[in-house]
């Protein structure tokens, strides 16, 4: 796919992994439509990416009517949608069982599960709706491609990621049986297991956790190169 004058959606496009899509994108020529939560900071990445190219909308992805709003301003602005890199996401790190005993909150596994993978579902089953209905972009009868942001840990969680381990986990699972489906309408689907990255997610973590996660999956200095775009 030739992202020139394409229209690319990317959730959790203000901060982390999504932001670096989003610059990359921008630099392939495309249209960029920032999902996120953080209004101050999608003004602000609207300014540095350029207001002719680059919207911002509010957007829950857990919700169906702010995704389905999301995505009309996205058509309405640029038209046709190519893209979407679901990026959004949030990994509390929590023991099954704390120091005391105590067992983890339930309501931490059920938010992240609902972030991290239903909001992946909800996004994507709701931009399949739209480029559906699209006209093919190519000879091959292409109408879009759907990338969803799983993790290393889907297939290798470490101590403290039972919640974000699952989400990716179902992310995985979600993929083929969702390329299979959207396969017909000339949608493509793909999942990306990205290893540990300097995003404001892991650096909000102790330093020590960093550095063991680090050491673990790391070769060379991808979690560096990040961390210095996006600074």
């Amino acid at each position: 796919m030739t992202l020139n004058n394409l229209t690319a959606i990317v959730t959790g496009g203000c901060s982390g992994l999504g932001h670096a899509t989003a610059i990359a994108l921008r630099d392939a020529g495309a249209n960029v439509s920032l999902f996120d939560l953080n209004e101050e900071l999608g003004a602000q990445r609207v300014e540095e990416l350029g207001s002719n190219n680059t919207i911002f909308t509010k957007v829950d992805v857990r919700d169906e009517a702010s995704v389905q709003a999301a995505i009309d301003a996205t058509t309405e602005t640029f038209g046709a949608i190519s893209l979407v890199v679901n990026c959004a996401g949030i990994a509390p790190a929590k023991r099954l069982l704390d120091k005391e005993g105590n067992p983890a909150p339930l309501g931490d596994f059920q938010k992240t599960i609902d972030i991290n993978l239903v909001g992946s579902f909800n996004v994507s089953r709701l931009v399949a709706a739209t480029m559906a209905k699209q006209s093919p972009i190519n000879e091959e009868g292409e109408r879009g491609l759907i990338i969803n942001t799983a993790s290393v840990a889907g297939y290798e969680g470490q101590i403290g990621q039972t919640a974000y381990a699952a989400s990716k986990g179902g992310i995985i699972g979600l993929t083929l049986p969702m390329a299979r489906d959207l396969a017909p309408l000339g949608i493509r689907v793909n999942t990306i297991a990205p290893g540990v990255m300097g995003t404001p997610m892991l650096l909000a973590m102790p330093e020590k956790v960093q550095h063991a996660l680090s050491a673990k999956y790391n070769f060379l200095s991808a979690w560096g190169y990040l961390k210095s775009l996006l600074n």
